[in-house]
């Protein structure tokens, strides 16, 4: 990527800076189940340039009058929780970062969410890389004008609010035992936040509680949702500890749970765009494209890339049972990008925006990761270095 960034680093690399780095990482907080890639990605101005356009595009679907009509489908009947917000808080986008015909990089949409990700951990993440490598005061992950102090007072003004603290919690259905807890910990240092399961939070009347260190109960006013109800569906209906998210109760949430399917998978076939692979419902879907091959079956449905399909056949689509609930997107050829001491690596980066209610969505930081398997993600990528979590370094 950016060549006078990447042939230091590599020059200067040696496993014991990286350990160094990886212990720094996890130092007071908890040990990082994922694997950390040894090294951050250089993005170039011009790469820059293109991913904030793309993002642009996006956006303006978002922001379409009939944005929710369009997406009407989206949410499944069984976790509509309702009095939903006018926009998320919360915007992340997933490109692969490949060659156009030009032989230039460029992005493209892998992915999207109105979901909360690593906002903490991503922080964080920046300022040990620069310190554990030494690396220019003038490589910053983030976007425009911020540096840390007003990214974090953002991420204060988003999750946090006019609330106390004490009355505002990220929540998950089991926070302790994620393998995302590292970044529970670490924004709740950067904003003083509690951190809850879903079993820590009752309901009394419209309104939620949790019990104080000294046994006290305490109103929660706002809930830093970070619960993919995918993972409650064995569950689904008992409750019998914690509340149901879906009846009425008297909590802001940061941010609303149906944006989670509103602005994923589902919105891809509406969007046209150079940056956005061809997509298609697969209940739409009129022939199968001859050239099948090119292709990849996605569940709309699911996370972490469970139950994709990547070399999918005539006989895998036959199969499905809810075409409704799948797509049908051209595959996207990842550019080797990243030069290892073992050749090319392949790279996704994904833009997180911070969205204040009254305000406009705002660019502010990003995640990375790296893979040499046949995808990213952990399950194909388990024998190879140089790959995994990492952030993008940009020169401000």
């Amino acid at each position: 990527m950016i060549r006078k960034f990447r042939e230091a680093f590599n020059q200067a690399f040696s496993e014991d800076r990286y350990n160094g780095f990886k212990k720094a990482l996890a130092d007071g907080f908890v040990e990082i189940p994922f694997r950390v890639a040894e090294t951050p990605v250089f993005i170039p101005a011009g790469l820059q340039k293109k991913l904030i356009e793309a993002g642009d595009e996006l956006i303006k679907l978002i922001r379409q009058p009939d944005f929710k009509e369009l997406t009407r489908g989206a949410i499944p009947a069984e976790w509509n929780v309702p009095n939903e917000n006018d926009h998320p808080h919360f915007l992340t986008f997933d490109f692969g970062i490949c060659r156009d015909m030009q032989g230039e990089l460029t992005p493209r949409l892998i992915e999207m969410q109105g979901f909360p990700s690593l906002y903490g951990f991503q922080a964080h993440m920046g300022a040990e890389y620069k310190k554990a490598y030494g690396l220019s005061d003038h490589l910053s992950p983030y976007f425009g004008d911020f540096d840390e102090a007003s990214y974090i007072a953002l991420l204060r003004k988003v999750i946090v609010g006019d609330h106390a603290p004490h009355e505002v919690a990220l929540m998950d259905i089991d926070a302790p035992n994620q393998k995302t807890l590292i970044d529970f910990l670490i924004t709740r240092k950067y904003l003083g936040i509690k951190v809850l399961s879903l079993a820590d939070i009752f309901k009394v009347g419209p309104a939620l509680y949790y019990q104080g260190e000294n046994g006290e109960r305490i109103r929660l006013k706002r809930i830093y949702n970070r619960l993919i109800f995918d993972e409650l569906a064995g569950t689904a209906g008992s409750f019998e500890q914690g509340f149901d998210p879906r009846e009425p109760v008297d909590v802001e949430w940061i941010t609303h749970p149906n944006w989670f399917y509103r602005i994923s998978k589902y919105t891809m076939p509406f969007l046209k765009s150079s940056f956005v692979p061809e997509t298609h419902f697969l209940g739409q879907l009129k022939s199968i494209p001859p050239d099948l091959q090119h292709y990849v079956l996605k569940p709309l449905f699911s996370f972490a890339g469970m139950g994709v399909i990547i070399d999918v056949t005539p006989a895998d689509i036959r199969a499905v049972k809810d075409p409704e609930n799948w797509i049908l997107q051209r595959k996207v050829e990842y550019a080797p990008a990243v030069h290892s001491p073992e050749g090319g690596v392949k790279a996704e980066i994904r833009l997180m925006y911070l969205w204040p209610d009254g305000e406009e969505p705002q660019l502010c930081i990003n995640l990375a990761r790296l893979s040499r398997g046949k995808m990213i993600g952990v399950r194909y990528n388990k024998d190879f270095d140089w790959v995994g979590g990492t952030v993008g370094l940009m020169e401000s």
